[in-house]
């Protein structure tokens, strides 16, 4: 069972940059689907990017297309997601997650971490 460990959240201008992390721990983390997901103030929880146990596909919600980055470093059980232009609207709390294999549902989620953007 993987376990799941976010940081580099914080505040941050509109048009900053942050990159998140999120640290894995327990067994065959390269197997797993990564998922970045935020949940603004009195939302629903949405996805923002994805990506495939080796990396080689990814998807990104439209709202941050061009924007936001995901990468995972199987070495370092790590998975990370790059986010340039930050916009007010991007304010929320970001949690990664983990599926056991492309199709299947997210089974494993971290703490969250706070990004707040001020305009």
């Amino acid at each position: 069972q993987v376990q799941l460990v976010e940081s580099g959240g914080g505040l941050v201008q509109a048009g900053g940059s942050l990159r998140l992390s999120c640290a894995a721990s327990g067994h065959n983390f390269g197997t797993y689907v990564m998922g970045w997901f935020r949940q603004a103030p009195g939302k629903g929880r949405i996805v923002v990017a994805e990506i495939s146990s080796d990396g080689g596909s990814i998807r990104y919600a439209d709202s941050v297309k061009g924007r936001f980055a995901i990468s995972r470093d199987n070495a370092k059980n790590t998975v990370y997601l790059q986010m340039n232009s930050l916009k007010p609207e991007d304010t929320a709390v970001y949690s990664c997650a983990s599926a056991p294999r492309c199709g299947e549902a997210y089974n494993t989620w971290g703490q969250g971490t706070q990004v707040t953007v001020s305009s």
